[in-house]
């Protein structure tokens, strides 16, 4: 989700730079055969001169005279329509001078004026929005924007867009995605592709009114058509924010495979991801690679869920190295610990008292105590079972919890067999002196008819 919130900010940051559509592209020229059907009014020829020396000077890169020669023309007697047409030249060269509030102040006046050419107004006006929009003035671009689009016939994508981005700038963003839809219906009902910028714009607007709906869809149209790393994440990002984890796995296994994750964490989140899934397998093969490659770092967390990962696999023989890794560089004795049990389960018995001992020598353990018990099992199915049983001893001795019950009942395991193997060993003795005693007597039985049968022989 911060990963969302940070480019969305970012796309916001984006709309005061944003290119402005030029007055040209902003409707058809399907008013134009109506205009010319109007009567024509024509300059005067002391105007047209004018302004055709104007224009030179304009030309020859001396706006100032340009502007010198505008001004005497309009403290003149001027027709509405000479005027109109002054005022509209004048827009123009201030605007070229860089004089943006004094190109509004004359377009202002010449859309003023009664009886002016409607076309030619509607051009003024969109071109007035252009230039507040330019002065950040965007409380103003909606006025203009909404009063052209009254008349304007057919309007071209970009003057809803542009809308759409003073909508943004104002933190109207209820109303931002009417004019990005319109805009993006007129691109198709061209022929003309849609931008990637107009899908960036919608993003934005239905992420700040929390529409994660439309977010989600926004997103997957921009994946599509505009495959980056970006959009992958923030997708995933958002199928997170629906609770809709098959899809956020498949969207970053997409990413994967196409090997836009790059960073560590973008690899580590895919393992997580894959172990979400109940996929344990993949994941402790995304982190074995991403270690190989020198990507993932070979660190106590990343080994812990490598090792985590195989277990889950049902691996125990692929989880103990990195487990024995991350025990290696732990602090303390807790993964150690879990070292022990693992061997344990994998009958490695002489490993495990090692891995216990190590671990208690550590310390910082939670339970110390379930640490002995695993060694007292280990040693006990090394067949050592005094040792087993001074362990299990120490538990007993030591301060109460919740071992001492178990470590009892292993004690009484251990000095049954120790019971029973003594008898066995007492028995067998017995068998043994037994068996020493018959051949004692057979041998004493056999001396007597030895020396007879010596005696007749001789």
């Amino acid at each position: 989700m911060r990963y969302l919130k940070l480019a969305a900010l970012a796309i916001a940051a984006s709309f005061a730079l944003a290119v402005l559509p030029t007055t040209a592209a902003a409707q058809d020229d399907e008013e134009q055969p109506r205009r010319e059907t109007r009567r024509a009014e024509a300059l005067s020829k002391g105007v047209y001169d004018e302004l055709t020396k104007a224009q030179e000077a304009i030309d020859a890169d001396d706006l100032n005279t340009a502007a010198r020669i505008v001004d005497q023309l309009l403290a003149d007697e001027l027709s509405d329509f000479e005027r109109g047409n002054v005022l509209n030249f004048k827009g123009f060269l201030e605007y070229s001078r860089g004089n943006n509030n004094a190109a509004i102040r004359a377009y202002e006046q010449m859309i003023a004026i009664p009886n002016m050419e409607p076309g030619q107004i509607n051009q003024t006006i969109y071109t007035l929005a252009q230039l507040y929009a330019q002065q950040e003035n965007f409380s103003k671009t909606i006025e203009y924007l909404n009063r052209w689009f009254q008349t304007a016939t057919n309007p071209a994508p970009d003057p809803y867009i542009l809308l759409a981005q003073a909508y943004a700038q104002t933190e109207q963003f209820n109303r931002m995605i009417s004019p990005i839809d319109s805009a993006i219906a007129e691109a198709r009902e061209r022929d003309i592709a849609p931008k990637e910028e107009w899908y960036n714009l919608k993003y934005y607007a239905c992420y700040q009114l929390q529409q994660f709906n439309c977010v989600r869809d926004t997103l997957k149209i921009l994946a599509a058509g505009w495959p980056k790393k970006t959009y992958w994440l923030q997708l995933a990002g958002i199928y997170s924010e629906l609770e809709d984890e098959k899809n956020m796995l498949a969207v970053y296994e997409a990413a994967y495979t196409d090997n836009l994750l790059t960073t560590e964490g973008e690899i580590v989140t895919m393992a997580q991801l894959y172990l979400q899934g109940d996929v344990p397998f993949k994941a402790a093969k995304v982190l074995e690679a991403g270690m190989e490659a020198g990507t993932v770092s070979r660190n106590t967390k990343n080994y812990r869920l490598l090792s985590q990962a195989w277990q889950l696999a049902k691996d125990d023989e692929k989880s103990i190295p990195p487990l024995r890794e991350a025990a290696r560089l732990s602090d303390d004795g807790d993964l150690g610990a879990g070292l022990a049990i693992a061997y344990l389960n994998t009958e490695a018995y002489s490993d495990c008292v090692s891995a216990g001992r190590d671990a208690l020598q550590k310390g910082g353990l939670r339970q110390p105590n379930d640490v002995r018990v695993t060694i007292g099992m280990c040693l006990y199915n090394q067949d050592r079972l005094t040792d087993s049983r001074t362990e299990f001893q120490r538990i007993v001795n030591g301060s109460s919890d919740r071992s001492k019950s178990l470590a009892r009942q292993w004690i009484r395991v251990i000095n049954a067999d120790l019971e029973r193997l003594d008898a066995l060993r007492q028995a067998r003795q017995r068998l043994r002196e037994q068996r020493e005693e018959a051949q004692q007597d057979s041998a004493e039985e056999a001396a007597p008819e030895a020396e007879t049968a010596a005696s007749v022989t001789s």
